[in-house]
C-alpha cells in the first residue's frame, strides 16, 4: 500500500540495506531524515530526472555528505537513469558511482561533492547568490528556483558556515532554504557535550527567518517548507528528528551515526517499521509513486525549454559559461601595448589592467575580494557591487570572510552562468584551502587572485609572507598555480585561467613592481608552463640553466649577465606554471631544461624544485619584517647568489 510512511521507509531501507551490504557507512542520518526528504522531494523540489542538468531546476546540497545513501536512494527512487539498483548495491566499493560521500560528476543529480562539514551549506549560499544574479539579468521565466540544503549540527559548528550564513543574511538570499537535521547527536555523543548555542537565535541574528518542524510528521515538515518558500530572507528549518529512527536499540544515540546497524538490529528495524520486504526490494506501487513524484515538474521543464529557446543562443552560451567570440582581443591588444611601453608594474597591478580588458567582454564574470580589493586590485571601473536591493551586479563584497569566499565561488561555479574570481593575500589562502581543494576535486573553473606573493610583501613581516604556499598548492592535484614574471605573462596567465574549464587556477601576484621582460606576445608562451626567456646566444653551448618564477625571473637574467662575464653560458627559463609544463612532451621539457645542471631561484620554499634542479636559491625559513629589497638581500635571494650557485654546481 502506498502511504507517506511507506514511501519514506523505502528511502530508509534502500539506504540501510546498502550500508549493511557494504559493511560501511552512516545509517543514522538517512533513517532520521527520510521523512523530511520524502516531503521535500515529493511535494516541493523542482527537478526533472530525465533532464538532470536542467538549468532552472532547484539545487539540492546534501551538506551532511556522510548520509550519502539518502541521496543515492532518492536518485534511484525518483527515476534518474544514471543510477541503478546495482549501483545501490555496490555502495562504497572501488569504481562505484555510489561513493562514500557524494561526488559531483559521478552521478547525475549530485549538485556538489560534499563530506567536509560546512562546505555544502556554505557553497549553497553561492548557488543561491548565482540564482539571484542570473534572475536579475534574465527574469523569472529563465531563472527562478530554490536552493535546498540538508545539514546537521556538524555543518553549523564548523566556522565556515558562520561566515557564509552571515553573508547570506546580509544579501537576503530568500531562495535559500536549509533543513537542519536537529537530532542532538554527533559522533562523540550528544551535542550539549560540546555546544550550547541556540542556533535559531544565532541565525535570526544573522538575518535569517527560522522555522521549526517535527521531523517525523509530514504535515509539520510541509508547513515549514511552505513558510520558508514565502520568506523574505534565507530560511533555517529546525527539523527535530531521532537519529537512526526505528532502530529500537540504537536510535537516538551515536551508535548508529557512523557504523552499520548490524544484521540483528536491521531485522528489528524491519519489524519495528513493519517493512516485510527483502533487502533492496521496493514494492512496485511504492516505486511507481516515487517515479510519479519525479515527473511532477515536467510541465515546468517544458515551459522553461520554450522560454530558453525564445531567448536564443546568447542565453544558452551564457548559462553554459561559453566565452564570447573574440573575448580576448582587448587582452591581446593590451599585451602589445605593454611591450611597446615597457610597462613596469607589480603583477597585481598588471592583473587589474587585464581585468579592465576582460570584465567588459565576459558577461559571466563575477569578481570580488575578502575586503582587500584596494590591495588585490580586483575591482575595475564599470563593475557594480551586488546588494540585497539590487542583484544586477558583478562584484561581491565578501567582507573579511576568506572561508566563505572560497565556498561561495564554488557554489557559483557549480550553479552555472557565473565564472567567479576572488582575491586575498596569498598567505590567507590557508583560510580557503578546503574550498580550493574541493574546487580542484570537482574540476571547477574558479580563479583565485592571490597577491603579495612572497617576502616582497615587506614590512608586514613573516605573518604575511607566504613562504610555503607555492609548494603546497603545487602539491594539490588539478590546481594550476601561475606565478607570472611581468605584465605580459600576467595577461597570458589570465587567459589560460579563463580558458581552463576543468579546474581552478591560482594567480600568485607580486606587491612590488616588476620589470617588463617579454619582448613579444604573439604566442602565449605560458601555455606550455615554462619556456626559455633568454637563451645563451648564437655560437654558444649552454652550460647551466637558471629556472625561476615570478619576481625572481629578473634575478635570473641578471645572474645570466654575471655568469657571461666569467665565460659561463647560462640560459634563463621562466616557469610560470609547473602543472602545464608537466603536461608537455619529454622532448619539449628536455629542450627547455637542457641537458645541463640547473639552478632554481624562487622567493619561496625549495620543496619540490628537486624534480628540476640540483642547486637552489630559495627560502629556507620564514621571512622577516623590513623593506622588500632589504629582505631579498638578507635572505640571499639575489643575482649574485644565483651566479655563485651556478658556479659551485659546475665545479662539483
Amino acid at each position: 500500500m502506498t502511504t507517506f510512511e511507506n514511501m519514506a521507509n523505502a528511502l530508509r531501507f534502500l539506504s540501510v540495506d546498502a550500508i549493511e551490504k557494504a559493511n560501511s557507512g552512516h545509517p543514522g542520518m538517512p533513517l532520521g531524515m527520510a521523512d523530511a526528504a520524502t516531503v521535500l522531494f515529493t511535494k516541493f523540489i523542482k527537478i526533472n530526472p530525465r533532464a538532470p542538468k536542467w538549468f532552472d531546476r532547484d539545487r539540492f546540497v546534501l551538506s551532511a555528505g556522510h548520509g550519502s545513501m539518502l541521496l543515492y536512494s532518492l536518485l534511484y527512487l525518483l527515476g534518474y537513469e544514471d543510477i541503478s539498483l546495482d549501483d545501490i548495491k555496490s555502495f562504497r566499493q572501488l569504481g562505484s558511482k555510489t561513493a562514500g560521500h557524494p561526488e559531483y560528476g559521478h552521478l547525475a543529480g549530485i549538485d556538489m561533492t560534499t563530506g567536509p562539514l560546512g562546505q555544502g551549506i556554505s557553497s549553497a549560499v553561492g548557488m543561491a547568490l548565482a540564482e539571484r544574479l542570473i534572475n536579475a539579468r534574465f527574469g523569472d521565466e529563465l531563472c527562478n528556483h530554490y536552493t535546498y540544503v540538508i545539514n546537521g549540527d556538524g555543518c553549523l559548528m564548523e566556522g565556515i558556515s558562520e561566515e557564509a550564513a552571515s553573508l547570506a543574511g546580509h544579501l537576503k538570499l530568500n531562495k535559500l532554504i536549509v533543513l537542519w537535521d536537529n537530532n542532538n547527536i554527533t559522533i562523540d555523543g550528544t551535542v550539549d557535550k560540546a555546544n550550547s548555542t541556540d542556533q535559531l537565535k544565532r541565525f535570526q541574528a544573522m538575518g535569517w527567518n527560522t522555522f521549526e518542524a517535527d521531523g517525523h510528521q509530514g504535515e509539520s515538515i510541509e508547513k515549514a517548507i511552505l513558510a520558508a518558500q514565502h520568506s523574505d530572507k534565507p530560511s533555517l528549518i529546525s527539523v527535530r528528528t531521532i537519529i537512526g529512527f526505528g532502530a529500537p536499540n540504537k536510535q537516538g544515540t551515536s551508535k548508529c551515526h557512523g557504523s552499520p546497524l548490524g544484521a540483528e538490529e536491521t531485522a528489528l528495524l524491519r519489524e519495528n517499521l513493519k517493512w516485510q520486504n527483502a533487502p533492496f526490494d521496493i514494492p512496485q506501487d511504492i516505486l511507481s509513486a516515487w517515479r510519479d513524484a519525479g515527473k511532477r515538474s515536467e510541465k515546468a521543464y517544458e515551459d522553461w525549454c520554450e522560454s530558453a529557446k525564445a531567448a536564443g543562443q546568447n542565453f544558452k552560451d551564457f548559462i553554459e559559461n561559453v566565452l564570447p567570440q573574440n573575448w580576448d582581443k582587448a587582452l591581446q591588444d593590451l599585451k602589445v601595448e605593454m611591450i611597446n611601453q615597457k610597462t613596469k608594474v607589480a603583477s597585481r597591478k598588471a592583473s587589474q589592467m587585464c581585468l579592465e580588458k576582460i570584465v567588459p567582454h565576459i558577461p559571466q564574470i563575477v569578481g570580488g575580494s575578502a575586503d582587500l580589493a584596494a590591495s588585490n586590485l580586483t575591482f575595475v571601473e564599470g563593475m557594480k557591487t551586488v546588494t540585497a536591493a539590487d542583484y544586477a551586479g558583478n562584484n561581491v563584497m565578501y567582507g573579511i570572510r576568506e572561508h566563505a569566499m572560497g565556498a561561495l565561488m564554488n557554489g557559483m561555479a557549480l550553479h552555472g552562468g557565473v565564472i567567479p574570481y576572488g582575491g586575498t593575500f596569498f598567505v590567507f589562502s590557508d583560510y580557503m584551502r578546503p574550498s580550493m581543494r574541493l574546487a580542484a576535486l570537482m574540476g571547477l573553473r574558479v580563479i583565485y587572485v592571490m597577491t603579495h606573493d612572497s617576502i616582497g610583501v615587506g614590512e608586514d613581516g613573516p605573518t604575511h609572507q607566504p613562504v610555503e604556499h607555492l609548494a603546497s598548492y603545487r602539491a594539490m592535484p588539478n590546481m594550476n598555480v601561475f606565478r607570472p614574471c611581468d605584465a605580459v605573462e600576467t595577461a597570458e596567465c589570465w587567459q589560460l585561467a579563463l580558458e581552463n574549464e576543468s579546474g581552478p587556477s591560482i594567480l600568485a601576484l607580486s606587491r612590488q613592481n616588476l620589470p617588463l621582460l617579454r619582448t613579444a606576445a604573439k604566442e602565449n608562451l605560458c601555455a606550455k608552463g615554462a619556456y626559455v626567456i633568454s637563451d645563451v646566444g648564437t655560437n654558444k653551448v649552454r652550460q647551466v640553466t637558471l629556472l625561476a618564477t615570478g619576481s625572481e625571473v629578473s634575478l635570473g637574467l641578471e645572474a645570466q649577465k654575471l655568469l657571461a662575464e666569467k665565460g659561463i653560458a647560462a640560459a634563463v627559463v621562466s616557469m610560470p606554471c609547473w602543472e602545464l609544463f608537466e603536461k608537455q612532451g619529454q622532448a619539449y621539457q628536455k629542450a627547455v631544461l637542457g641537458d645541463v645542471p640547473c639552478v632554481a631561484v624562487e622567493a619561496g620554499a625549495r620543496f619540490g624544485w628537486e624534480r628540476y634542479a640540483q642547486a637552489f636559491v630559495c627560502m629556507e625559513c620564514f621571512g622577516a619584517s623590513g623593506k622588500g629589497e632589504a629582505l631579498y638581500a638578507h635572505f640571499s635571494i639575489t643575482a649574485e647568489a644565483v651566479a655563485e650557485a651556478a658556479q659551485r654546481l659546475l665545479k662539483a
